[in-house]
């Protein structure tokens, strides 16, 4: 009798230990597929792909532009800010071209080297604008990357997704794909070793 209620217990054991090796291997692949989607695009449109140093030559704040979002943007999401325009030596061509913080900014506004966040406060805006253009001042010499191709002249300060940020993205679903696999195989290893035992 108690070898029965053991035998019942460990196979509801491993019954539970398969459906969670199951469930972590199908979220995982839940997770690869969304980050495919959605971080893999992005990384393989960008053409900013070598490092090299910048050197600023000027940097100007002109006065308030509106934020040009005319894709497909309502009137709430256009707000005015200081247009930081930051122009740069590229060490690798020796070209004079503009910086823009990510490749995002040239696409929210080709004219503006940053364009901050929507905030209601404009005073913090222009505090922020003002701290980014004295940083530039400060440090002249810094890492930012262009396009080899030529495609595109402009050089930016950092990439949104760069290498080490998708390794660091599939790294979590890897491991919970590693993991469930890993249950499986033992769950399996287990009940060999049981039918091995009892067949014995």
């Amino acid at each position: 009798m108690l070898g029965k209620k053991l035998v019942t217990a460990q196979k509801r054991g491993e019954t539970r230990a398969l459906c969670l090796g199951l469930g972590m291997v199908a979220c995982s692949m839940m997770m690869y597929f969304f980050i495919g989607i959605t971080i893999v695009p992005f990384y393989t449109k960008s053409v900013w792909t070598t490092e090299t140093v910048c050197k600023v030559l000027k940097v100007n704040i002109k006065d308030k532009v509106l934020c040009p979002n005319s894709q497909g943007s309502e009137d709430e999401d256009v707000f005015p800010y200081p247009c930081l325009q930051v122009w740069v030596n590229l060490t690798a061509s020796g070209q004079e071209v503009m910086l823009y913080h990510t490749e995002d900014t040239l696409d929210k506004n080709p004219k503006c080297s940053y364009v901050p966040d929507k905030l209601e406060n404009s005073k913090e805006v222009k505090a922020r604008v003002e701290t980014i253009a004295s940083n530039f001042k400060k440090y002249q010499t810094f890492p930012c990357y262009y396009d080899p191709g030529g495609m595109q002249t402009n050089v930016i300060l950092s990439r949104l997704y760069p290498p080490k940020g998708l390794l660091f993205a599939f790294l979590w679903p890897t491991l919970m794909f590693t993991g469930g696999c890993l249950i499986i195989v033992l769950v399996k290893i287990s009940q060999y070793v049981s039918m091995l035992s009892a067949w014995q």
